[in-house]
Parts: C-alpha cells; structure tokens; sequence
C-alpha cells in the first residue's frame, strides 16, 4: 500500500516473494512492481530506483535517508535506510552526522 503518490516506498500487507509481481495501489494510480527479494509482512518495499543518501518519502514526508543505492522492488529497512522520523528532535538529522553530548 502507497500512502501518497510521492512516496518513493510502499508497505507489504502481506509477505512479497522474489519474482512476484505485486499490485500497488496508491490515492489516485495503482500499478504493478516486480519484487527482487523477500519483503515481510509490514516492511517497505522500493517503488522506484533510491540514490544513495536519498531522502525516502513515505506518507508524504522524509522518514530516513537510504545508506546504498535501493533498486526498485527491494526491501526498505534498517540495512539500507538510515531513519530520521524519530530522530528530528533527538539527534543526527543526517547519515554520517555525530551528535553533540
């Protein structure tokens, strides 16, 4: 599920396997992507290609900054996704910043 059209990512609501091809529905467009590795239940998958050090959209806003490039159709977590929602008032607010004590 795509939250807003500019959303560079979409949340699995059920387990995606390699080689899947799955349905994306989004506010105003729905489409398909090809799934290139497992994406659990719950977790983000890549709707297009993510540079390194890209800030990712989801719900319309800037939830993290990927660590290496993103391929569409890969999984979108903590291994590739440095993220900053809950660090905007409580640290770095980008990949490779030290926090002052």
């Amino acid at each position: 599920m795509q939250i807003r059209d500019e959303d560079q990512v979409a949340t699995a609501i059920t387990e995606l396997l390699p080689g899947e091809s799955v349905k994306i529905r989004g506010v105003r467009k729905e489409y398909e992507i090809q799934v290139m590795e497992l994406i659990p239940t719950g977790h983000k998958i890549a709707l297009r290609d993510i540079a390194h050090n890209e800030e990712i959209l989801k719900y319309g806003e800037v939830i993290g900054a990927a660590t290496t490039a993103i391929p569409a159709g890969h999984h979108v977590h903590m291994h590739n996704c440095f993220g900053l929602k809950a660090r905007r008032f409580s640290g770095p607010s980008k990949p490779g910043e030290s926090q002052d004590a």
